[in-house]
């Protein structure tokens, strides 16, 4: 048992060590984009499935609450995996693949900017969505690993984890959306 907890311990910093010189830049220049939206009246919306609907809901709760910056104003997130009646509604009338889409059509625009959480890059109906925002003008970022499937030549900017393990990509995307929380409150708040 002991090893099993010392590799997985491993594994996880072995891929953030990957992280490091591969995706600072990535990092950054997707915290800038979200930071400029802010800064022009924009929004952040955000979706995934399974634990990364929790990654997107988390990331929301940063920012509308605080991150580090106790009393800040709120900013403007929402995760479009919070509201049951949507769901059910356009999963039952237009099918599981669209839930994100349809949302997407009515509340994104060019000020915007679109998080799609698909640790293999190949989901449906986050593909979908990211499709959707990238019509109605807004800045796309997908949130992925292993090869960065699909969605990586779709979405404006891709934020691909160096691993396989849906686990390890799913605990960077957490750490990332961390970072970015920083990044932002400290640009538009002050450290």
């Amino acid at each position: 048992m002991k090893q099993i907890i010392k590799d997985m311990i491993q594994d996880n910093i072995d891929v953030k060590k990957k992280m490091i010189d591969g995706l600072s830049d990535n990092i950054e220049e997707l915290s800038k984009k979200v930071i400029e939206s802010y800064e022009n009246g924009g929004k952040l919306i955000l979706f995934g499935n399974g634990g990364s609907a929790a990654d997107a809901q988390h990331i929301e709760g940063e920012l509308i609450h605080q991150f580090e910056i106790k009393g800040r104003r709120c900013l403007l997130a929402i995760s479009l995996t919070t509201n049951t009646s949507v769901l059910t509604a356009i999963g039952n009338d237009w099918g599981f693949d669209r839930i994100f889409e349809r949302q997407v059509e009515g509340l994104a625009d060019k000020k915007d900017v679109v998080i799609g959480f698909t640790t293999s890059g190949n989901s449906p109906n986050i593909i979908k969505g990211i499709e959707q925002a990238k019509k109605n003008g807004a800045y796309t970022i997908a949130f992925t690993g292993k090869d960065g499937g699909k969605i990586k030549d779709i979405a404006d900017l891709s934020l691909i984890i160096p691993s396989d393990n849906t686990a390890r990509i799913q605990e960077a995307h957490i750490m990332v959306g961390h970072i970015m929380c920083k990044l932002i409150e400290d640009s538009l708040f002050g450290k």
